[in-house]
């Protein structure tokens, strides 16, 4: 009968998980050093439960990313909109090496982080598309959304990494053991108010990460065109660096927890270069190829995509089966088309709501006996 046919089945799963290797020791790709006497380790344990844990959010990430296209496509999602696929192993990885505690702010390829920290792909998605019920309730789009811990994707190049500095310097204020990582791109490397950071960083040994996620192209401008010296992780000099394999996300991981290391023992700010790379233009308005091939990104995908590398490695150690990782994909799918549904149902916020949130609790002041604010009201 079907009842007996699908007890059978539910024991032979029972038995199959009961199979599985529940932790492995991985060889890693040995980091480069810039003034550090020890480096990160290059054997690695991951256990079955985090490799299931990454895998899901970084294919959580992926789809999600895949989905704002195709809303972007259909004019639904407009404006700034700038996909992270292809990067996924940096921000896991980052997480996997501090804690929810710790402090994180990004430039404006912010979607994967917001999830990470803490966002929902409902409110993700519904701030993409500008509704209520968005992480920044529509206010924020894309560019901007928070969350506790997370000061937000950032749309002036480079501006977030001063801001990051000082989220490490309340840490250190208030004693409490805390990192913060700031992250940038490559683009914003050359940036003047960076070195100016990591100077006072340096001379007050803030608990700073700084992390410049060198995707290979600041906007449509190779590394190699833009940076006089690509050795990202060299670039702060008297800051000691680590340059990580940012498609692997036990290498992430495992030089996040030696960089939080370094500088919850006092040491001060430490850089990490993550050689990653982007799938999606530099934004939706670029198509991404007239300044690489084709075959270079399919090159890529095949060769050291974060997602198939991670899948590999638990089929390969027998820490998980191919069935399993496929119903996550179900699973992921079916979370993203329900968001992805809301996010084009939910209200749009009415007029009157777009002058609440700018001053911290109070309503708006009275300006010369006269209140703007009172007359928005909304005709849709």
């Amino acid at each position: 009968s079907l009842s007996k046919y699908s007890l059978l089945n539910k024991k032979k799963t029972l038995r199959s998980y009961a199979d599985f290797t529940t932790q492995a020791t991985f060889e890693i790709k040995k980091c480069d050093v810039h003034k550090l006497d020890e480096a990160p380790a290059t054997q690695v344990v991951m256990t079955r439960d985090e490799g299931l844990q990454y895998y899901r959010t970084m294919q959580t990430m992926r789809r999600m990313e895949l989905k704002a296209d195709q809303l972007y496509k259909q004019k639904i999602i407009r404006g700034f909109c700038h996909l992270y696929d292809g990067q996924e192993a940096c921000a896991v990885g980052i997480e996997g090496g501090i804690t929810l505690s710790d402090h994180l702010i990004t430039a404006y390829r912010a979607h994967g982080y917001t999830y990470t920290r803490g966002g929902t792909v409902k409110e993700i998605m519904a701030e993409l598309t500008g509704r209520r019920g968005g992480i920044a309730k529509g206010k924020g789009g894309s560019m901007h959304m928070y969350c506790k811990n997370f000061y937000g994707g950032n749309g002036i190049v480079g501006a977030q990494v001063p801001l990051g500095a000082g989220v490490a310097l309340a840490c250190k204020y208030f004693g409490n053991n805390e990192v913060c990582v700031s992250l940038y791109g490559d683009g914003a490397a050359n940036q003047g108010q960076i070195f100016e950071t990591y100077n006072m960083a340096a001379l007050w040994k803030l608990p700073a990460i700084f992390v410049c996620e060198n995707n290979r192209y600041g906007m449509g401008t190779s590394v190699e065109r833009a940076s006089a010296s690509t050795d990202y992780y060299k670039r702060g000099d008297y800051i000691p660096g680590l340059r990580v394999d940012g498609m692997d996300v036990l290498c992430v991981r495992e030089a996040t927890r030696f960089a939080a290391d370094h500088c919850r023992s006092g040491k001060g700010p430490i850089l990490m270069e993550l050689q990653t790379y982007r799938y999606h233009g530099h934004s939706m308005s670029d198509p991404g190829v007239s300044y690489r091939t084709r075959e270079e990104i399919q090159e890529v995908r095949g060769k050291s995509d974060p997602i198939s590398l991670l899948k590999d490695r638990m089929l390969s150690n027998n820490m998980a089966s191919v069935e399993e990782l496929k119903e996550i994909d179900v699973e992921v799918r079916k979370e993203i088309e329900d968001a992805a549904q809301f996010a084009t149902t939910d209200p749009e916020p009415p007029l009157e709501e777009l002058c609440n949130h700018i001053f911290y609790n109070d309503p708006p002041l009275e300006v010369r006996g006269t209140n703007p604010w009172t007359k928005l009201k909304s005709v849709s």
